[in-house]
């Protein structure tokens, strides 16, 4: 009895893990047919939905565009000099200003009295110059009190100047013809120095800034003519002048080319306004140009996705040039030619393609 309980345990102690391994790959099984058959299989034959263009054959000196943003040429916050109670603010936003055209009136009463006290010390130190010299000429007095007299004037006359300085700078004026475009401060405000009380911006002409890559910077010269156009107003074709050429590059690897722009007449383009500045190639040549969007591979081995029968076929080809999101095509396309633009996600050589 004693044996067979010992041959039954010691069977168990084998069959028991047995049947805890079986129960584990069991589980481990169904748990991976689980997890596969939630998991996306990608169907290689399935067909890809994409966009395309049919190539066609243009003039290469096409226009092409930079964007950019209209600025001021000038623009200035504007504070008093000295220190004095707002008596009047003569203007408003959006009202057009001329140079030296008054703006804000301080109140400057306490000065004028202490002018009309200057002007009684004067008054009264001439009559002592004017009595002292000719008792001076006479030898009634020494010469010393004629000098006291006559330096007392002197001082006197500096007051008065000092004076008349601080009334002037009571009235704020434009310090140059633009439009008023902040008005920070009221009536009844106190004024001190460095405390912005208007804005005034001069847009009759303006700076316009674009950011060119690179290998398209040598299309731009300093002080050579270019037309730009405001988005708001593209039928208006502005003339202008390039002023800089930036030495450093940006955080996106391009130059600042910047332009001066004379404003129209009536002042339409305002500053912060998007625009353009239209860029026409020399050469009077027809060529393939294509969407720089299209163009997959490398900067060495440029290559595109042409649809034939069906299918993506992916084709290299030469670029002979690069103008901000186009590019001619030298070789590899034809006219015709049929190439994906948008949808490449998925995409691969020989893939089934539905064009959109």
């Amino acid at each position: 009895m004693n044996t067979k309980t010992t041959i039954l345990k010691k069977a168990l102690y084998i069959i028991i893990p047995l049947v805890l391994i079986a129960i584990v790959v069991i589980k481990l099984k169904n748990n991976k047919e689980i997890t596969q058959s939630k998991v996306y299989q990608y169907d290689k034959e399935q067909a890809i939905n994409v966009q395309a263009d049919t190539l066609q054959i243009e003039n290469v000196n096409a226009e092409f565009y930079y964007s950019g943003t209209f600025e001021p040429n000038k623009e200035t916050k504007i504070s008093a000099e000295i220190q004095g109670k707002i008596n009047v603010v003569l203007v408003d936003v959006g009202s057009v200003v001329n140079k030296g055209q008054s703006l804000v009136q301080l109140d400057n009463s306490l000065l004028k009295l202490q002018m009309q006290t200057i002007e009684v010390q004067i008054e009264g130190l001439e009559a002592d110059v004017n009595r002292y010299t000719i008792l001076a000429k006479a030898d009634a007095i020494q010469g010393i009190q004629l000098e006291k007299s006559e330096l007392g004037l002197k001082s006197a006359k500096v007051q008065r100047a000092t004076l008349l300085e601080q009334i002037n700078k009571t009235t704020i004026k434009a310090p140059f013809n633009g439009v008023v475009t902040a008005k920070l401060s009221e009536e009844g405000a106190f004024a001190a120095p460095g405390v912005p009380l208007l804005q005034i911006t001069d847009i009759t002409n303006l700076k316009f800034t674009v950011n060119v890559p690179e290998n398209e910077l040598s299309q731009f010269k300093l002080n050579q003519k270019y037309s730009l156009s405001a988005d708001a107003y593209s039928e208006i074709l502005l003339p202008g002048k390039t002023t800089m050429i930036g030495s450093k590059a940006n955080i996106g690897s391009s130059f600042p080319v910047q332009f001066t722009v004379n404003n129209t007449s009536d002042l339409k383009i305002k500053s912060g306004m998007f625009g353009k500045v239209i860029l026409k190639t020399a050469d009077q040549e027809k060529g393939i140009i294509i969407s720089a969007s299209a163009i997959v591979g490398t900067a060495n081995q440029p290559q595109v996705y042409l649809i034939k029968n069906g299918k993506s076929v992916l084709q290299n080809i030469t670029i002979s040039k690069k103008i901000q999101n186009k590019a001619i095509a030298s070789n590899g396309l034809n006219e015709g030619d049929v190439i994906v633009t948008n949808g490449f996600i998925n995409l691969f050589d020989g893939a089934n393609v539905t064009v959109k």
